[in-house]
């Protein structure tokens, strides 16, 4: 999917392959995706901020077109983290505005606490922190949040199954954690998403993905517990949406965030995608204060 006014190439940074779109001019912004998604995620949103910024919005490694490596020792964060500041840089941008949602917004917080020089303003959307909840996992949440432990199960079970039919389980994803209905999403990102999912080799490494937050990124983040962001900082959730119905998530972050504001966006988990209106209103009020 190609997302208006944008142009789309491809970066071969970190050793990796990162697919990735452009438009604007201004202030660097790069924008993150998560699961199980794609850099399409951002094509109501992106358009209206590239009228202020440069606008950046890349596919993880191992999602959407960027490439997929073997082993799950490739896809903690930290691996993530470095191959979107690598592109950054490729493009000629030493500091940036950096957003994420989801995957994307863990990795964000990770590139944020690695490479803190380089980040102006640190958004995260709709997540607590992961060492959180790993380590204070209610039955709700576990509940609520079962991919976690179902995608890090070893190869090849979760993958086999998910290949069965990976429409309806990826749409079930869609469809969870608040999100509503299906028909909410645009299809021409539907599509985009159908198209990434439905690859073996993406559903492989969308496990690896989950398999490293469990095998990595908790003792990983347990390792900087004591650190704090320091660049300002935004908290977006969705108001109805899981994580907030279970948690008080500016709450959880604010001692990871030395300088952060925290807003409720109306609908649940995928709020970018089903109201990217606040979305853009709650992103803009806060990058222009700062």
């Amino acid at each position: 999917m190609m997302i208006s006014g944008f142009t789309s190439h491809t970066a071969d940074v970190n050793g990796q392959t990162i697919v990735y779109a452009r438009a604007g001019s201004g202030p660097a912004l790069l924008l993150l995706h998560g699961f199980p998604q794609t850099h399409a995620m951002w094509h109501e949103i992106a358009p209206d901020l590239a009228k202020d910024f440069t606008v950046i919005t890349a596919d993880l490694r191992g999602y959407g077109a960027s490439s997929t490596p073997k082993g799950t020792h490739n896809y903690s964060f930290r691996e993530m983290a470095a191959d979107q500041l690598a592109l950054m840089q490729s493009l000629g941008f030493e500091t940036f505005h950096l957003v994420g949602h989801d995957r994307g917004g863990r990795t964000a917080h990770r590139l944020t606490l690695d490479y803190p020089k380089a980040v102006k303003t640190l958004t995260v959307l709709d997540i607590v922190p992961t060492h959180t909840l790993l380590s204070d996992l209610s039955h709700e949440v576990a509940k609520a949040y079962y991919h976690w432990f179902f995608l890090s199960q070893p190869s090849p079970m979760p993958e086999a199954m998910i290949l069965a039919d990976p429409d309806t389980y990826y749409e079930s994803c869609l469809l969870g954690w608040g999100a509503g209905v299906l028909s909410e999403f645009s299809p021409d990102a539907l599509e985009a998403y159908r198209q990434s999912w439905r690859r073996p080799h993406t559903i492989r490494a969308m496990c690896d993905d989950y398999r490293a937050a469990i095998e990595f990124d908790f003792d990983l983040d347990a390792a900087d517990l004591h650190r704090q962001v320091a660049c300002p900082a935004l908290v977006l959730f969705g108001a109805q949406g899981k994580m907030a119905e279970c948690y008080d998530v500016a709450g959880t972050w604010a001692p990871r965030l030395a300088d952060m504001q925290a807003k409720a966006i109306p609908g649940g988990h995928f709020f970018p995608d089903t109201n990217p209106r606040d979305t853009i209103d709650a992103l803009r009020a806060f990058l222009s204060r700062v």
